[in-house]
């Protein structure tokens, strides 16, 4: 018995790291390693269009082959390893829960706490481990001590699970929460910065940024409204729910505050998991969004105090770091910006259709949204799925009205293919 459980205490905290008895390299190590031995030393825009490597990471991948799955924007699937290494610590749990949850498991998020972190770049300490961004960005939209008067700035645009965060916290408290608008695509980095600064007054606290618009995919410059922001002493929350795990960024080159996102997203770690950062010499002023014996501590696991929560979807995030790091991240991100310009530079050409995103790299990576006159996006969303099994959203928000299309790693060329091909045969009969 005591073997036993030096065993299982063994494996729970070195499933999660960068180790031989990872699933990641009992399954993949191999496969990967000799696919990339043709990429070494080619540039990550080069490697993103070597079919023969992404045909290894895309055989990771379970995905449905009745369907092509291009609403990765929502929820991304995880690679197989991942949902094995739930299922093992779900078994396990269940083999007796308040001993194997509790005394083995749980001993598990201090290691993945490191691993997240130095892929975030930045301190253990800072990092909280959640469920998914609105539980990490409605921490601090509630924990902030703001007053009626104080004013928060954010846009038509954001998501929704943030707007009527603020929404709430205005109607209880009197704060101001005031919203700008965009017309997207923007290729101007300066005038969007000029936007929240036009926004502020004396009375302005914080301003909530969207890293990448889950709309229509659009980038913005946080790093520039992070910058203007502290000049007036005014403090900034990064809503990047698609950014982590897409984008190749280390979360304090954002300088930013405050930062939340899902990990379940471009990361495809298991669904339900989510991560919080905020600023060392902030967190003590945070209240936790559940209560804590000490809410006014320094300590960033102050606001990990769920309950009874999976510790398996918990522990399984590691497998998907193990499998994002063996891509690369740049690598990773080229590659899903090539497959969403690979078919959104073909449909530019079919008449009748257009796009509500930027192609340039600097303004979007993975999202894309498209439009064909004459339709209604839920008539297109329809007709993709209907008459070709093609999934993806249609998106009615504010001044936004467009097709959200959204590949990632498993995405083959085949099944975009497909996807222009039935944007062109449904544009011609429009």
């Amino acid at each position: 018995m005591s073997n036993r459980r030096k065993f299982l205490k063994q494996f729970a905290l070195s499933a999660g790291a960068f180790s031989a008895s990872s699933l990641f390299h009992q399954a993949h190590a191999a496969d990967i390693l000799q696919a990339e031995k043709k990429l070494s030393g080619m540039p990550p825009e080069l490697a993103a269009e070597d079919e023969d490597y992404w045909s290894v990471i895309q055989q990771a991948y379970t995905v449905n082959p009745n369907i092509i799955n291009l609403n990765n924007g929502g929820v991304s699937p995880s690679p197989r390893i991942v949902q094995e290494a739930v299922e093992r610590f779900n078994i396990l749990s269940n083999e007796g829960p308040s001993y194997y949850m509790w005394r083995i498991l749980d001993q598990g998020r201090e290691p993945l706490r490191e691993k997240l972190a130095l892929l975030a770049g930045c301190s253990p300490d800072e990092l909280a481990i959640n469920r998914n961004s609105t539980e990490a960005l409605n921490t601090v939209i509630y924990g902030l001590d703001l007053k009626a008067g104080d004013e928060v700035i954010g846009t038509k645009q954001d998501y929704p699970n943030m707007i009527n965060a603020w929404k709430q916290r205005s109607l209880r408290e009197g704060i101001v929460y005031k919203q700008i608008s965009f017309d997207f695509p923007i290729e101007n980095e300066e005038a969007i910065v000029a936007a929240y600064a036009a926004a502020i007054t004396p009375k302005t606290k914080i301003i909530h940024v969207t890293h990448m618009i889950n709309w229509v995919g659009q980038i913005m410059p946080v790093k520039k409204i992070a910058q203007m922001a502290h000049t007036h002493g005014i403090e900034v929350l990064c809503d990047s729910a698609h950014g982590f795990g897409l984008l190749d960024f280390k979360i304090p080159d954002l300088e930013c505050d405050y930062f939340g996102t899902s990990l379940h997203k471009f990361l495809s770690a298991p669904i339900g998991s989510g991560m919080l950062w905020i600023k060392k010499e902030h967190i003590e002023k945070i209240w936790p969004l559940v209560c804590n014996d000490h809410p006014h501590s320094g300590d960033i696991r102050k606001f990990e105090t769920l309950g009874t929560r999976s510790f398996p979807i918990e522990q399984g995030i590691g497998e998907a770091l193990n499998f994002h790091n063996a891509i690369g991240a740049k690598r990773k991100e080229e590659r899903i910006r090539f497959l969403k310009n690979y078919w959104a530079e073909k449909v530019l050409e079919i008449p009748g259709v257009s796009l509500c995103t930027s192609l340039k790299p600097a303004y979007s990576c993975a999202i894309c949204g498209i439009r064909i006159e004459g339709l209604k996006p839920g008539e297109l969303d329809a007709l993709l799925f209907k008459q070709y099994k093609i999934h993806t959203v249609g998106i009615v928000w504010e001044n936004i009205s467009c097709v959200r299309v959204t590949p990632h790693v498993y995405t083959t060329l085949q099944d975009l293919d497909t996807l222009v091909n039935a944007i062109g045969e449904i544009a011609a009969k429009k």
